[in-house]
């Protein structure tokens, strides 16, 4: 199995991601444990499988 290390703003902002759902504008992420985060105004902007990173942009409104 995957799982990401999330970057924000080019910080880590969570470990082992395995699951990202987009809902009304809310980034759902999920590590292997089942813990989820949220991230408001965010999208996926980067997945990069080699080197099991995901990178997030702030979406402005």
């Amino acid at each position: 199995m995957c799982e990401f290390t999330v970057i924000l703003n080019n910080e880590t902002v969570f470990k082992d991601v395995v699951y990202a759902k987009l809902e009304n504008n809310n980034l759902i992420l999920k590590d292997v444990l089942g813990n989820s985060k949220q991230f408001a105004n965010c999208q996926i902007i980067e997945v990069d499988v080699s080197n099991t990173r995901m990178v997030l942009a702030s979406v402005k409104k």
